[in-house]
């Protein structure tokens, strides 16, 4: 099984020109999905004793099963948060997989890890970080989150046991109703109370109304405010200037959830939004969303790295040989084994600049604007609110909930456009997602006009 044969290297060959075909279509096929009876009548039993060869599986694979997944880098998927790797970021994560790189230690892969750390001091320096601010490229925002949290709670939990209190450890979150579901989960996970904060006029965090709850619940109760840099459903970012200044007045992690929006950094045109996130404690961002790079890829870094050490450092007489190294990612969440998520990344960075990733990013602002253009001139439709960033959210006037689902069944089934109905305070509606470079007016207005 182990050994490179001729056999391998037909194998080789064909998974390179598979993967270079791939990269090559613009656009790519949409596909979509088939039910588990289909793909059994032609697929089969895929794992047996003797194996069906890698020629024969990789045809498999091209032929039925990747058929069966949506492409989540067509420019016409504009659901969820969609994914547009760079060329160089998916060429490179296939040298990742092949290099058989243990990213969790200095010991065993410093140049990686060097690497994945040039990566995040340009995110941190974005955000205004300190020279000092770090952290570690884990799988998603949902679990960057939770070890934020983890890391936020460790650290109230030291400052109450060396202030001498006598009272109950912290054990609230604050975040606003909007929050992403990954916050509410992760103080599920912790046993921690999720208390939500109304939002201000504009659908924002801001900083009267988390003073408000602080003082109704007690500011001792909490060990951190979350507050969303893009929510996900409409893409709001919250008032983190006011948020930040009510957190440092009563003593309280801010930690700042930009899983999709917290690109936006690298715009121009919208950076004013984020005034108030170099105040973060902690903050989180997803490459594999805005930042085109492959999935899966989070972001998370701490203000002062020392509290998530105290946090996540895993301790073992066979690790002793790792306590004193340079910077070992994983003291900054849990979990030794890990995989150079981050490197592909930093290779698409290198490769194409950072002025690069500021004109995509813009690009993909410029079809937003025009959406909301379009959107304003048809009398059919109506936006629910301006964007902030990259997310419009409209209605179809006259329309239920079942003629959107209807709509966007019959968009997939002809492989026109993946677009998925949302809601908002009860009522369907319609959601674009933008951040793939590639996606342009034209697709939009296509969209658009099955809506007539």
């Amino acid at each position: 099984m182990h050994g490179f044969d001729a056999d391998t290297e037909a194998l080789g060959e064909a998974i390179l020109m598979y993967a270079e075909k791939r990269m090559r279509l613009h656009p790519v096929p949409l596909d979509g999905p088939k039910t588990f009876d289909e793909l059994q009548a032609v697929a089969g039993n895929t794992i047996t004793a003797e194996g069906m060869g890698g020629l024969a599986a990789l045809k498999l694979f091209g032929d039925q099963l990747a058929k069966a997944c949506l492409s989540n880098d067509h420019p016409r998927y504009l659901s969820f948060i969609p994914c547009a790797p760079t060329e160089a970021a998916a060429m490179f994560d296939l040298v990742v997989g092949a290099s058989g790189i243990y990213a969790g230690s200095w010991l065993e892969g410093a140049g990686a890890v060097f690497a994945e750390n040039a990566a995040l001091r340009w995110i941190a320096d974005l955000a205004g970080l300190p020279p000092e601010a770090g952290g570690v490229f884990v799988p998603g925002g949902t679990i960057g989150n939770f070890w934020a949290l983890v890391a936020a709670r460790t650290a109230a939990r030291a400052r109450h046991t060396a202030s001498g209190s006598t009272g109950p450890r912290p054990t609230k979150v604050a975040a606003q109703m909007g929050a992403h579901s990954s916050i509410l989960s992760a103080c599920e996970v912790m046993d921690a109370e999720l208390v939500g904060v109304r939002s201000d006029e504009h659908q924002r965090l801001n900083g009267d109304n988390l003073r408000t709850i602080l003082e109704t619940e007690g500011p001792d109760t909490f060990f951190a405010v979350v507050a969303t840099a893009g929510t996900t459903n409409f893409g709001i970012v919250d008032d983190l200037a006011s948020v930040a200044e009510v957190c440092r007045e009563y003593g309280i992690w801010f930690h700042v959830d930009g899983a999709y929006g917290g690109a936006g950094l690298a715009a121009p045109s919208v950076r004013r939004l984020y005034a108030g996130i170099e105040h973060a404690d902690s903050f989180i961002v997803d490459p594999h969303k805005w930042l085109f790079a492959p999935f899966d890829c989070c972001a998370l870094l701490y203000r002062e790295p020392a509290l998530a050490r105290a946090a996540h450092t895993q301790k073992a007489s066979y690790l002793d040989v790792l306590t004193d190294a340079e910077w070992n990612p994983t003291d900054y969440s849990i979990g030794l084994t890990r995989r150079a998520r981050g490197l592909p990344l930093w290779f698409s960075l290198a490769t194409y600049g950072t002025a690069a990733y500021t004109a995509a990013i813009e690009r993909t602002l410029e079809v937003t604007r025009f959406a909301e253009a379009e959107i304003a001139r048809r009398p059919y439709l109506e936006a629910l609110r301006e964007a902030d960033l990259s997310v419009v959210v409209f209605r179809r006037l006259g329309w239920e909930a079942d003629d959107y689902q209807a709509w966007s069944d019959e968009l997939l089934r002809e492989e026109l456009a993946f677009v998925v109905p949302t809601s908002h305070e009860g009522e369907t509606v319609a959601r674009f997602a933008i951040v793939n470079p590639t996606t342009t007016e034209d697709d939009i207005t296509a969209i658009l006009d099955t809506m007539a």
